[in-house]
């Protein structure tokens, strides 16, 4: 397995322009494959799961369609196969067989469609053995689960003969995600109603149009944290963000002001300030925005922060799960992190940092970003440094950029 060594060496350059939002990105995909008019995507983001979403697009296979590993690219996939084609297996990585999509498939089965499990019930892979020939236009759904299931409906539903109500049973989680699917297919003329926990979308089509996607505030999060624990780095310019964003993730503007870091947007992106605001105790509902709890454990764990943390459930069904991994590796510096009374407690670290960690990804990009702002503070080893492919490319090329120094190791 490759090894990843990293250390701060002097800060050298305060500007990074990031990468484009896999979220957007992804969504938009769909859209186009949809949509019998011309769209423009522009700034299509270069995350794996992204050029795998594209290129199966693209490609177009006759009956056997592999996402790899690409969670978002499931779910949206089981829909819009679902809608287009008959005949078709949907197969991808062992861990992907892992990842329920039960509340997706039954949903799907009960507007029309029919699609078996080749191996587990409610796990991929899945066949879809006819496309949806639609039966009812109105469904329940859980919202706790992953709102992917709820986007992937609403992308295939302007298209649905007769369209679809997708009642949202409570409570609703990330539901930022579910608001950018909307805006992204407003912005090519779909129109639709929202009244409380119920969505409606009629029958209708989805007009050309062009897009410019925003960069991700997702991978902003791994900078703020750079920028609060780093004691030589006083302001960092990210390009490429928006104030007005459809992206939950910019809540992290708002977390991060009271851990080390004030936002100032500008035209073009935003300027990360270092600050001296620091809380010794932060309470924080993560169910809108699960994908910035690692790296606020990370900042606070460097920090010397108790954190109270709910609406973590969705994290156990990632890439791996996502508190297992982060309660093993934050127990390397000293940080008990465990499950109490329907909330996850980060107690304050009382112990020196050591000299050198190694620090184990469990093949999931956010686990290795976000344990990355400790090499400001230590010789860092990352073991499978490459998982950031999934959806930040040049990140370890970025952190060069602005003076850490990152040799590959076998």
């Amino acid at each position: 397995m490759e090894h990843l060594i990293v250390k701060f060496n002097k800060f050298k350059n305060n500007r990074i322009t990031l990468n484009s939002s896999k979220s957007e990105s992804n969504r938009l995909l769909i859209i186009q494959a949809l949509s019998k008019e011309k769209i423009n995507i522009n700034n299509l983001s270069n995350a794996n799961d992204t050029i795998i979403l594209k290129n199966l697009l693209n490609k177009n296979p006759n009956s056997i369609w592999n996402i790899e590993d690409a969670g978002t690219t499931m779910r949206f996939l089981t829909s819009f196969l679902s809608l287009k084609r008959n005949n078709v297996k949907i197969i991808g990585s062992n861990r992907m067989e892992k990842r329920p999509i039960a509340i997706l498939v039954d949903a799907l089965n009960k507007i029309g469609a029919k699609i078996k499990y080749l191996k587990n019930e409610g796990y991929p892979p899945i066949y879809i053995g006819n496309k949806i020939n639609q039966k009812i236009n109105s469904i329940q759904i859980k919202g706790n689960i992953s709102s992917q299931y709820i986007s992937s409906l609403l992308l295939i539903a302007p298209i649905l003969k007769n369209g679809i109500e997708i009642k949202i049973v409570q409570p609703f989680y990330s539901k930022p995600y579910v608001e950018m699917t909307l805006n992204l297919m407003k912005n090519f003329g779909i129109k639709y109603k929202w009244n409380k926990n119920i969505i409606k979308i009629t029958n209708q089509k989805y007009l050309s149009g062009s897009y410019k996607i925003e960069a991700d505030w997702s991978a902003a999060s791994y900078w703020y944290s750079i920028v609060s624990v780093n004691d030589h780095i006083r302001t960092l310019k990210l390009v490429g963000l928006r104030k007005n964003s459809f992206q939950g993730d910019k809540i992290i503007a708002d977390i991060m002001k009271n851990i080390g870091v004030y936002t100032r947007f500008e035209s073009d992106g935003i300027l990360l300030i270092k600050n001296s605001n620091l809380e010794s105790t932060k309470e924080i509902n993560f169910k809108n925005c699960p994908d910035l709890a690692q790296t606020i454990l990370v900042v606070a764990a460097i920090k010397k922060i108790k954190l109270k943390l709910k609406g973590l459930e969705s994290l156990k069904i990632k890439e791996t799960d996502r508190l297992i991994a982060m309660k093993k590796e934050l127990k390397k510096i000293g940080c008990n992190f465990y499950e109490a009374n329907d909330e996850w407690i980060l107690e304050r670290r009382n112990n020196k940092l050591p000299k050198k960690l190694i620090i184990n990804t469990y093949k999931d990009h956010r686990v290795a970003m976000s344990f990355a702002s400790l090499s400001s503070k230590l010789e860092l080893i990352i073991r499978d440094p490459e998982v950031v492919n999934k959806s930040y490319p040049n990140f370890w090329n970025d952190l060069e950029s602005i003076g850490y120094v990152c040799k590959k190791t076998i």
